[in-house]
């Protein structure tokens, strides 16, 4: 019988160049309050989630060149519009328009370090 876990995802990491531009940038675009921790090799800033749920982190890092790393999907906190807008603004870039597919939108973008992102909503 092959593996089939409720999720297939246990965690994201997101390598970054400027930690607290990074944190501005991600609490700018989602709305949120990532919580720095320092609890290894280097600080994490970790993007919050219900008790429960799984999520990642921003952490110093070097990026894959622009636009080649692998994709992290995350949720819109309203409308995926109203997100690419706050993601334009606050120095990311949007790469293609909207898909729209059974579940939901989404859109590619980059990160200001050229981390691709999806926002899904």
């Amino acid at each position: 019988m092959p593996f089939t876990p409720e999720n297939f995802i246990v965690w994201f990491e997101i390598p970054v160049t400027d930690f607290d531009k990074s944190i501005a940038f991600y609490n700018t675009v989602f709305k949120t309050e990532l919580t720095v921790q320092d609890m290894g090799p280097n600080p994490i800033a970790m993007f919050p989630v219900k008790e429960g749920g799984r999520s990642g982190h921003l952490y110093p890092g070097k990026p894959a060149p622009k636009g080649t790393g692998p994709t992290v999907h995350l949720n819109c906190p309203d409308t995926l519009e109203e997100t690419m807008e706050r993601l334009v603004d606050a120095g990311g870039e949007v790469v293609m328009d909207p898909i729209e597919i059974p579940v939901g939108r989404f859109t590619y973008c980059l990160d200001p370090d050229g981390n691709s992102i999806s926002l899904f909503g």
